[in-house]
């Protein structure tokens, strides 16, 4: 059951920041080859974002699942809003759908 602080924690992230990646491991070290996959496609979009490592914290981890409604991790977060996880961030990138969300909701470029 998602607690209110780790509630709260995970709503000041997704509202502090325009992308945030709920992940395994970092951006630098993904710990699984699905959030690898992730970190990939918003590193080929030159997307700016926030990695949170779930495996750090075992509330945010169980917690994120909960908020979301959506079982498996990564997750993605775009302006508050929840994208999906690695399949539909794949899916979304080779169709270029994702690129579309990012320049709709102008987000920063990780070069800029």
């Amino acid at each position: 059951m998602l607690d209110q602080v780790t509630k709260d924690r995970i709503s000041q992230e997704v509202a502090g920041n325009d992308v945030v990646l709920f992940m395994k491991g970092s951006a630098i070290f993904p710990q699984c080859g699905f959030s690898a996959t992730a970190v990939q496609i918003l590193s080929h979009l030159d997307v700016k974002f926030k990695g949170i490592d779930v495996l750090s914290d075992p509330a945010v981890r169980e917690g994120i699942k909960e908020y979301s409604q959506w079982p498996t991790i990564p997750q993605l977060y775009v302006k508050g809003e929840f994208v999906g996880g690695c399949d539909i961030m794949r899916e979304m990138f080779e169709t270029g759908e994702l690129q579309e969300v990012f320049e709709q909701k102008q987000v920063t470029r990780a070069s800029a």
